[in-house]
């Protein structure tokens, strides 16, 4: 398919979920390094049980790099526990906040002044972070234009022919990125929507029928 053709085709596609759903006001959190905590949390569970452990640590006070740091791996993971895999989940959260602060003295203004490719890398070589967690980070705490990638972005390309068969993350990433200008507003947004459209309609059995994308026409 002609690079052109595609990026007009991701266009429509953006604002044919936007039409139907509107902004989905993404990344829920008050503060970046909440983002930060959430991006982390949120592997191999869903947002309300996140959540959960976020509230109650906010409601404490706890919400601090210096404070987590020092908390005992055996406490942290109790109150971790609502967001599932707490103990594996604690020893992520915890390599993130030595990380933060070894290279970053627990600024986020340092970390913000990073460029994007740098901040990346050194965000994948800490144990338990893969790029869709590194990227999460990047696009709604660091406002850093880099496109999220999923398995709902995953499904909703490849059942519109707009997805090469079985892609790398990396792959599926330069489609969008490639194609788009870089945006970090609509990359948020586009990003949430793919969410929004694959959590209610395009499951792992298709609920077609009400979906926005349903009969939309794919052409070369």
């Amino acid at each position: 398919m002609a690079a052109a053709r595609l990026g007009e085709l991701l266009q429509e596609l953006y604002q044919k979920l936007y039409d139907a759903f509107g902004p989905q006001g993404w990344w829920p959190g008050e503060t970046p390094f909440e983002v930060i905590l959430g991006a982390i949390l949120t592997q191999n569970t869903n947002w309300k049980n996140v959540a959960l452990a976020l509230t109650d640590l906010k409601a404490e006070g706890l919400l601090d790099p210096q404070v987590l740091r020092a908390m005992p791996d055996a406490e942290l993971a109790q109150r971790l526990r609502p967001a599932g895999y707490f103990n594996i989940k604690t020893q992520r959260v915890k390599n993130f906040l030595d990380f933060f602060y070894r290279q970053f003295h627990d600024s986020l203004e340092e970390m913000a002044q990073e460029d994007l490719g740098t901040m990346r890398a050194a965000l994948l070589t800490v144990k338990g972070i893969g790029p869709e967690t590194a990227d999460s980070i990047l696009l709604y705490a660091l406002n850093q234009p880099t496109f999220v990638v999923d398995a709902y972005t995953y499904r909703v390309l490849s059942r519109h022919n707009l997805a090469p068969e079985a892609p790398s993350y990396e792959e599926l990433q330069a489609l969008f990125m490639d194609h788009l200008p870089a945006d970090v507003p609509r990359y948020q947004e586009f990003h949430a929507l793919l969410v929004k459209v694959g959590k209610d309609f395009c499951r792992p059995r298709p609920r077609c029928p009400g979906c926005p994308l349903h009969e939309w026409p794919i052409s070369g």
